[in-house]
């Protein structure tokens, strides 16, 4: 008989420690990680040389990714995903408008920004202003783009950037970011829970 209240002691001496030490693991872990809200800005042509300013889309949401045409991985997927998005919203997707921002202006619009954000989605617009307001308009998303040289790409160069798909509020106010390789569905389902 004194065998199974030890045992019992036992077995109660051990989920108490076990308690205790995922109370420990979870006060050990970082705090999560919580974006600031700000509100971007830009100020950059269309294609059509047309000013296109954050203010001018007040009451939509915003899928803005900042990228390049001649980007080989990143972009493209970035942007089929966006046209998935766009195609499962149906009805709605009048209240969501997305934008591609170019970090190589210059040569984007001579390679044809309208054309190559048009083979996505028609929705898709292509935005692409010079050095200055493009470098203002990176700074105000807070996203990190440079030239880099490559003999193997067009022009000896390329560009890096970053790869995150950014979600505008209809008050112009940050929502969220999405990162490379978050599925469609989960961006859509995202979006229509806002809607």
């Amino acid at each position: 008989m004194t065998r199974i209240p030890l045992l019992r002691k036992i077995l109660w001496g051990m989920v108490v420690l076990a308690a205790i030490g995922a109370v420990v693991v979870q006060l050990r872990q970082p705090a999560p990680r919580v974006e600031a809200a700000f509100r971007p800005e830009f100020s950059l042509a269309d294609a059509a040389g047309k000013i296109r300013t954050n203010a001018e889309f007040r009451g939509r949401y915003l899928l803005v990714f900042f990228g390049f045409t001649n980007c080989p991985d990143v972009c493209p997927t970035t942007l089929a995903e966006v046209a998935q998005v766009m195609e499962g919203l149906q009805t709605q997707a009048a209240k969501v408008q997305p934008l591609f921002i170019s970090v190589d202006p210059e040569r984007d619009r001579r390679l044809g920004l309208t054309e190559f954000t048009a083979a996505f989605h028609p929705s898709i617009l292509g935005l692409a202003g010079d050095d200055a307001a493009t470098r203002a308009a990176a700074d105000s998303f807070k996203i990190f783009f440079e030239r880099e040289p490559d003999a193997a790409a067009p022009d000896g160069f390329t560009m890096s950037h970053s790869p995150r798909l950014y979600l505008i509020g209809p008050e112009g106010d940050w929502l969220r970011q999405y990162d490379y390789g978050t599925p469609a569905t989960e961006i859509l389902a995202d979006l229509k829970s806002r809607l």
